[in-house]
């Protein structure tokens, strides 16, 4: 199979923009989640999220748009014949409610193909393109069908882009749920009580080794393994046996062609509620005799839904060239099986593979293996 190599990346997130931007601000422990002050937050438990403050005032179409202007400015150089593929959970959700509350608002960033459309026209893209919507881990399978794409020879050249906004209606739905946490995001805390949604965007372009050289791109690591399954257990909550998750690990570890000791550190998905933790520390017992270094950046980020999956890959491949993942931003007591594997603190590693993982609701769990830049 084809080597896939990740050549250009970008992000925006509650903690700014750019990817430097990024890694600076988890590394430094910080985080962006602060009070709403798009709508009033008054009905519900929790009053905070990692909103990006350009996005707070109304727009006169979607804050979709104004988030991809942010996420491609300046306007990076992407062939016009790459496949787009890009992750949303639901787009442009705050035309829909501006709708229902029978405010003039045009409806062009609703429906998943237009999420697609809308980076396609700003990039001046000619190839074809898709959005793939498998909830909290759909940049995470975004990824894997990319990286599939070149692996098979089926596409030379992939752009991956996941972004979701926050809205009342995601603030809604997860307090419905009974998933907002009160407090604060504390993944794999033993007092951790829900998430704390967020908002972003993050772009990979993977190209094969041919396009690279021909392009004279320059790798920053390459995506190795992947993995994508249903534990089809529950519309919302996740198998507590964790056998989804440990059978996506196990998938992306043998397309690797590795063994679980090869892994020097693992982005987890940690969302900070009870159950999502429960089952991922579940999966790694399974799986590792030794849990490697492993953190979450949702106490730094928030949730962001369908663009997390990107934006933790991102950290990865930084993780990787820094020798070091982030804190877990959130974290003062650690739960008992996770040990000092998760840490408020700077973590040294070494080695040259992170895993990363995703996991959303209807049971869906995605993963990818990356490689450090320079190793073959």
């Amino acid at each position: 199979m084809r080597a896939v190599h990740v050549v250009e990346m970008g992000a925006v997130t509650a903690l700014g923009r750019g990817t430097d931007v990024l890694w600076d601000g988890l590394i430094g422990g910080r985080t962006g989640l602060a009070p709403v002050k798009r709508f009033a937050t008054d009905n519900y438990v929790c009053g905070t999220a990692g909103c990006i403050g350009e996005l707070d005032a109304e727009p006169s179409g979607s804050r979709l748009d104004v988030l991809v202007d942010m996420l491609f400015d300046p306007t990076p150089s992407i062939p016009p014949d790459t496949l787009l593929l890009t992750a949303s959970t639901k787009g442009g959700i705050d035309q829909l409610e501006r709708s229902l509350r029978a405010r003039q608002t045009p409806l062009d960033r609703l429906l998943s193909h237009q999420v697609a459309d809308l980076i396609a026209t700003r990039l001046g893209l000619k190839g074809p393109r898709h959005n793939i919507s498998a909830a909290c881990a759909s940049a995470t399978v975004a990824l894997a069908l990319g990286a599939s794409c070149i692996g098979h020879d089926e596409a030379e050249s992939v752009l991956v882009c996941g972004l979701d906004l926050v809205s009342e209606f995601i603030f809604s739905g997860f307090s419905a749920l009974n998933a907002l946490s009160p407090g604060k995001c504390r993944p794999f805390d033993v007092e951790r009580d829900g998430l704390i949604p967020g908002e972003g965007a993050a772009y990979l372009l993977l190209m094969s080794e041919g396009r690279c050289r021909q392009a004279e791109r320059r790798s920053l690591g390459r995506i190795v393994g992947w993995g994508v399954a249903s534990d089809a257990h529950h519309i919302t909550a996740p198998s507590r046996d964790g056998e989804g998750l440990v059978l996506a690990i196990r998938q992306a570890l043998d397309r690797a062609g590795l063994a679980c000791g090869d892994l020097s550190a693992v982005s987890a998905h940690g969302t900070g509620s009870v159950y999502n933790d429960a089952m991922e520390l579940t999966a790694f017992c399974k799986l590792f005799d030794r849990l490697p270094p492993f953190h979450s950046v949702k106490g730094a980020t928030g949730h962001t839904m369908g663009a997390c999956g990107a934006i933790e890959t991102i950290v990865g491949l930084c993780s990787l060239a820094h020798q070091c993942i982030p804190p877990t931003v959130g974290l003062s007591s650690r739960e008992p099986r996770g040990g000092e594997s998760v840490s408020p603190s700077v973590q040294a590693i070494s080695g040259k593979y992170l895993l990363t993982t995703n996991s959303g609701f209807g049971g869906i769990n995605a993963t990818v293996v990356l490689q450090r830049s320079g190793d073959s």
